[in-house]
């Protein structure tokens, strides 16, 4: 992993070599790169480098992809709910993931899955309305992941800790336990204490972009253009994040795939991902095992469970960072990092 001194804004580094996980220089930069066909996609000729201050250090993302492994300690994720549960099985899953090539192991206690009634205040309080089964509590989401992160932080004091709530409260418990980033999936809107709190933590923060409520997802309205929907709401919350108090370098965007967004609107928002580089901040993206993925593999008309999903995930992830992605969050990290090695030839 690459780790340097807190360093605040975008790097003007623009150098055309690429650096593998090992740190060995690779092949020259691949420069515009250029698919002919008659669909033909272009592919961007480099990717913006930045220094992501996430606390006492500071990761460089842009020379190379960086992988956040998924750890869901929870029963209902719809990728791995339950087999994670445990504190021992999840430090084994997060240390297995950074054997594998993670440079972040991402700690989640809440599904967000479709149909949740999500606790909170603000934008998404309680007593929307609507039915569905309901998000654990806050007590418990913080029995669940804090004896995670603790361990895994006494067993790999340099691995870079996030997790993954939309809870000010569990936010700042995590950091207190060893995390030096926050992955809110609901921007930081949810809850309103969380900007607040991440402005105080002065820790990393992934800011990511979701329609609605999990509980409203069937319902929403369409989107005439998502990509523009996305592009301009991210805009406005990072703007609203930072009059809060949360420095620029401080934060990643995540366009949210999935989360809000139909099947159909999703292949777009992969398609276009580079646009969303007009906001001049770092990207994650975060497509595995998502349900537009078995949508594509469709076989005899039905939707590729989510077990069968990998090859799809690994083509959708490869896209991403074709596109100028610096982060890719996966449960798969063995074949993700595989792949990113390839593809940052072509755009580090």
């Amino acid at each position: 992993m690459h780790v340097e001194a807190p360093a605040s804004g975008q790097s003007g580094n623009t150098s055309c070599k690429t650096f593998n996980r090992e740190g060995r220089k690779g092949p020259s930069q691949v420069r515009g790169m250029h698919l002919a066909h008659s669909n033909s996609i272009t592919i961007p000729a480099m990717r913006p480098v930045f220094d992501w201050n996430i606390g006492a250090r500071s990761l460089l993302l842009g020379k190379r992809t960086l992988i956040m492994g998924v750890v869901n300690v929870t029963p209902d994720s719809f990728s791995n709910g339950g087999k994670y549960l445990e504190r021992d099985a999840a430090v084994a899953q997060g240390l297995r993931l950074l054997a594998d090539g993670a440079e972040i192991i991402d700690v989640g206690g809440v599904s967000t899955r479709p149909g949740v009634l999500v606790e909170g205040s603000g934008e998404s309080g309680a007593g929307s309305g609507k039915s569905g089964k309901k998000s654990v509590s806050e007590q418990e989401e913080l029995d669940r992941i804090l004896p995670v992160i603790s361990e895994l932080k006494r067993k790999q004091p340099e691995a870079v800790i996030s997790v993954d709530t939309y809870r000010a409260n569990v936010a700042r418990a995590a950091v207190s336990a060893g995390a030096e980033v926050v992955n809110d999936v609901s921007g930081f809107r949810w809850d309103p204490q969380m900007k607040r709190t991440l402005a105080e933590l002065k820790c990393g923060g992934v800011l990511m972009h979701m329609r609605g409520r999990p509980e409203e997802w069937r319902s929403l309205p369409p989107a005439s253009d998502i990509v523009t929907l996305v592009k301009r709401e991210l805009r406005e919350w990072a703007d609203t994040a930072m009059l809060a108090g949360i420095k620029r370098e401080r934060l990643v965007l995540d366009p949210g795939f999935g989360f809000g967004k139909n099947f159909e609107q999703n292949y777009p928002l992969l398609k276009r991902f580079d646009e969303i580089h007009q906001l001049r901040f770092p990207l994650l993206a975060g497509v595995s095992r998502k349900s537009f993925i078995g949508r594509a593999l469709a076989r005899h008309g039905k939707d590729a469970p989510v077990t069968d999903r990998s090859f799809g995930t690994v083509a959708g992830e490869t896209v991403a960072i074709l596109k100028g992605a610096h982060i890719i969050r996966t449960h798969d990290v063995r074949a993700c990092a595989d792949a990113a090695l390839i593809a940052d030839v072509v755009v580090s």
